[in-house]
């Protein structure tokens, strides 16, 4: 959830445009009251912490599936050292300090390119249900921060823990994305703000160093 919270100046960036684009998809202001454009853009930020989910149970029951299958208990650390190293980039990633991740953004973009249109057809959004299935889709977005989370799932190497760290990472980005609006330009001032930018990036190279750390020891 705190690597959510800390990427939220990435989240805008990345997410902005879809965000735009499902509101204006919405009906429009005159139609809904405040309360029911609050549920569309929760049911379709919903939609998005479930794909997520979704990733998380998958990777982290492959990787059990391996350890259990092959008794590879040293692939486990490995694992959680590739997690640690993917938070500290992460961390210099969102602090501006270095641009790594954008590889894996542009991994992902081929499977966007076939999703997109999906989602696109989904379009206008009438009901919270569509909403929640156009969330869905947006789940699958190319985001180094969203890679980066999977390799710490894919380390727990539990289906559940798995699902739990991706949704709570999702909920981590839900105040950023729901903020979007009104609020934008201040929240955007906020998070771009160079000493918040750091100071963010920096917590993240500390927990990243500290699991790197304890994989260490357990493969030393």
């Amino acid at each position: 959830m705190l690597v959510g919270l800390l990427g939220g100046a990435h989240c805008l960036g990345m997410c902005g445009g879809v965000v735009g684009a499902f509101s204006q998809a919405l009906p429009s202001q005159g139609v809904l009251s405040l309360q029911q454009r609050l549920a569309f853009v929760l049911a379709y930020n919903l939609g998005r912490i479930s794909s997520y989910t979704l990733m998380g149970v998958a990777v982290a029951a492959a990787s059990s599936a391996l350890v259990l299958m092959f008794a590879l208990d040293p692939l486990l650390s490995a694992l959680q050292l590739l997690a640690g190293i993917m938070l500290i980039l992460m961390g210099l990633y969102v602090a501006r300090l270095a641009h790594w991740l954008l590889w894996l953004e542009r991994a992902g973009k081929p499977l966007w390119n076939k999703i997109a249109p999906v989602a696109q057809r989904l379009m206008p959004l009438h009901t919270p249900g569509k909403a929640f299935l156009a969330g869905t889709l947006w789940g699958w977005l190319p985001c180094g921060l969203v890679y980066s989370t999977l390799t710490w799932a894919l380390a727990a190497a539990d289906p559940v823990q798995g699902g739990l760290i991706m949704a709570g990472f999702g909920l981590g980005t839900l105040p950023t994305l729901v903020a979007m609006g009104a609020a934008a330009t201040q929240l955007k001032r906020l998070l771009d703000n160079k000493k918040v930018k750091i100071f963010s990036g920096f917590v993240l190279i500390a927990y990243g160093a500290q699991m790197s750390y304890i994989a260490l020891n357990q493969v030393l």
